[in-house]
């Protein structure tokens, strides 16, 4: 690990990341104040953020992969994923309202969730362990939020993966539902959805936009997360990350996600 923050400084980005979260108010960015931290760095923030989440009663229920197409990656400056921790204050049940207000700069991404029946964990994890790791594959969507600024109001300067990463790689929210799939009964490669806001289709795609599989995206987590002496656990819900672009989330507004033979989810905003 490449590291330039001391904890103390680790420990006030994560309560500066609470504070925007609790407040309404985003902060800046984090490398306008430590330009130099590294992204080990920012997992460190992102580590010490779910600590005071715990603290504070919150239990971790799986992970989040984001930053899974060439596209955003090189946008991004960066050569890989990123991931980040749901935590079970986090899930929204399938057909619920929740207020717009509740978050800072809400955008909706479209995904498949893996729930583990195994644990997963080392270095050699491929796409053959995390199938047979896994109980089911299920429809999901992730709502995901900023408590920096994507866009410095002030020097006009956006946000870099760094930043990102220690904001929990920007999960707030996650919702699925349903029909169940047997990850060996379908090539989800082919998984198809339909994102509808407000009766205007949005966004549509193939998980196939996922690394060109979601379960590499899983695979890469599980040997990710060894390195830092954690496994993905049974029962743990695993988001393999979007294949669509995220879409603004305003008051008003409905979405519809249609899966196909999979099912339909939907959430609306007040």
């Amino acid at each position: 690990m490449t590291r330039t923050l001391d904890d103390a400084a680790v420990a006030s980005i994560a309560r500066s990341h609470h504070e925007a979260q609790r407040s309404g108010s985003p902060i800046r960015r984090v490398t306008l104040a430590h330009p130099d931290m590294t992204i080990d760095d920012a997992y460190e923030c992102q580590r010490a953020w779910v600590d005071l989440q715990i603290a504070a009663g919150s239990r971790v229920v799986g992970h989040k992969i984001g930053l899974t197409s060439r596209a955003m990656q090189q946008a991004m400056k960066i050569d890989e994923p990123d991931f980040g921790v749901l935590l079970d204050h986090m899930v929204i049940a399938n057909g619920s309202t929740v207020s717009a207000a509740d978050y800072l700069d809400p955008k909706l991404e479209v995904e498949l969730a893996f729930v583990l029946g195994d644990r997963l964990t080392g270095d050699d994890v491929g796409t053959a362990e995390v199938l047979a790791a896994t109980d089911h594959v299920i429809p999901a969507l992730e709502l995901i939020d900023a408590r920096s600024y994507r866009v410095d109001p002030d020097d006009g300067v956006s946000r870099t993966v760094r930043d990102t990463i220690a904001d929990n790689a920007a999960d707030a929210g996650v919702l699925w539902g349903g029909d169940p799939i047997a990850p060996a009964d379908v090539d989800l490669r082919w998984v198809p959805a339909i994102m509808a806001r407000n009766g205007v289709v949005e966004e549509t795609g193939l998980a196939a936009g996922v690394l060109d599989d979601p379960t590499l995206g899983v695979a890469w987590l599980a040997r990710r997360l060894s390195r830092y002496g954690v496994a993905l656990e049974p029962g743990e819900v695993i988001l393999a990350g979007s294949f669509t672009r995220p879409v603004d989330c305003r008051a008003g507004d409905c979405f519809e996600v249609d899966f196909g033979p999979h099912g339909v989810l939907s959430l609306s905003f007040n």
